[in-house]
Parts: structure tokens; C-alpha cells; sequence
């Protein structure tokens, strides 16, 4: 055990430092720097709402419309750009391969952190304002929402962590992810709930993972709204399946690297 622990506490050095390099990497090139972060999911929410106002769509009985898109758009920002970074880790930071404390998992472990530490923070911080403009703050289920929001940190590194492995040996897996990422955008919920649509394309969304999970965000958010239909073990059971994968993948990949 007192090897183990001495283990872990150097692994998790490791990755601290690789989360300091990858934020300085990814927010500190301009003066905008993090506060891009908080941009880019604001135009998506404000481009949907506008869209929602003059189409005059209705978001569902006690929900707003800006709650209602953040918890779906950031929600799948979480999932997507950590499926985005996490794929790139390997190949961005090859030359951090050279120093043998740093493996390819610790890359990846770095980037999908960052990622689910900044956008989580978004989300907070943008329902808090929101709810302040509302003039009421309303919870429901915190440890739902949160498991919900990590949910899709964990989906978003794991299949990253597949797309990153396999692609060290071949760049079609690479491409492949690309074109998958598009049809989920639309699929997932983001914009409507299990509720409002018919049975039958319900039982097709089930099967898709993200789906629970911004099911879960939107259930631990509102008071007035609960995901009848969801269930916590199939985002999880997906998880495990992409982890069964991508951890001999990422082993395979090491010695592949370590060949080159």
C-alpha cells in the first residue's frame, strides 16, 4: 500500500504539471486567454436562443430558454472537446514522451481535465447569472447534475483516449471521429427532452449515451422536470466499455512510441 501511494502521489504530480503546461498551452497565447473559454459555448446559447425568440419555440413547462440550452450545449462541450483534445494529446506532445515519468495516458488524463474543470465552470457560472436575472435559484438534484456533468467528462477521455491510441496506428481513426461528432450534435438532446418527443424515436435516442447524460444535467437542474427515462448504469456501462478498449490500446500504443 505505501508503494502504491508513493505511486499514485508521483502520477498525480505528473498530471498537475501537464495541466499547468496544457492551460498556459491553450489560454495563455493572447490576452483573451481563458475568457475564450466562457465565449464560445455563450455565442452557441445566445445564436440557439435568438433562434428559439424569433421561430417562437417553446422550451419545455418550467424551463427557460437559456437554463435549458446550457444545460445541453455545455453539457455536450463537455463530451466533444474532451473527445477533441484527448484525441490530439498523443500526437501534440510527442516530444514530452522523451522524459520516461510521462506516458501517453498521463497526456490525455491532462487534457480531459482542464477540459472538464473549465467547461463545468461555464456551466456554473452561466446558470448562476441566469438565475439571477430569473430572480430565482433553483436545484434540484446536485449530485445528479454533477454525476451528469462528469458523465460526459469521462465518455468525452475515454473515447479520446481510444481515437488518440488508435490513431498512432493509423490516421483513419482520427478522421473517422470528426463525422461522428456532427450527427450527435443534433441527436443528443440538446434541444428538446425525453418527454417531448414521440415513443418510438425516444427508444432510438435511448441508445445514445450523451443523451442520458444531459437527461441527468437538465433532471439535477430543474425542479420542475424529471428524466423518466433514463438510467445511470447505461452511460456508466458505455464507460467501461470504452476504458475495457482504450487502456490495452493506450499500453500497445506506448510500446509502439517507444519503438519509434
Amino acid at each position: 500500500m505505501k508503494e502504491f501511494a508513493i505511486g499514485l502521489g508521483v502520477e498525480l504530480r505528473i498530471v498537475h504539471a501537464l495541466i499547468l503546461r496544457e492551460t498556459r498551452t491553450r489560454f495563455g497565447r493572447n490576452q483573451l486567454g481563458y475568457l475564450w473559454a466562457f465565449a464560445e459555448p455563450l455565442i452557441w446559447i445566445g445564436t440557439f436562443a435568438g433562434m428559439f425568440y424569433f421561430l417562437g419555440r417553446l422550451t419545455p413547462a418550467g424551463m427557460d430558454s437559456i437554463g435549458f440550452l446550457a444545460t445541453g450545449i455545455v453539457t455536450f462541450s463537455i463530451f466533444r472537446t474532451c473527445v477533441d483534445r484527448s484525441m490530439t494529446a498523443i500526437d501534440g506532445n510527442k516530444a514530452l514522451l522523451f522524459y520516461p515519468q510521462v506516458r501517453p495516458l498521463d497526456l490525455i488524463a491532462a487534457r480531459a481535465t482542464l477540459e472538464l474543470v473549465t467547461l463545468a465552470t461555464v456551466l456554473a457560472i452561466v446558470l448562476c447569472i441566469n438565475s439571477v436575472f430569473l430572480g430565482r435559484f433553483e436545484i434540484d438534484n446536485l449530485l445528479l447534475m454533477m454525476g451528469g456533468v462528469l458523465f460526459a467528462g469521462l465518455l468525452g477521455s475515454a473515447l479520446g483516449l481510444v481515437a488518440a491510441s488508435g490513431a498512432v496506428f493509423s490516421p483513419l481513426v482520427e478522421r473517422s471521429t470528426g463525422p461522428l461528432m456532427r450527427p450527435l450534435f443534433w441527436i443528443s438532446g440538446l434541444f428538446f427532452c425525453s418527454d417531448d418527443i414521440p415513443a418510438s424515436a425516444r427508444e432510438i435516442m435511448l441508445y445514445n449515451p450523451i443523451f442520458h447524460v444531459i437527461e441527468m444535467v437538465r433532471d439535477g437542474w430543474y425542479l420542475s422536470y424529471t428524466a423518466r427515462y433514463i438510467n445511470i448504469l447505461y452511460p456508466a456501462g458505455w464507460l467501461l466499455g470504452l476504458a475495457f478498449i482504450g487502456l490495452p490500446l493506450e499500453r500497445a500504443a506506448r510500446r509502439r512510441l517507444e519503438l519509434t
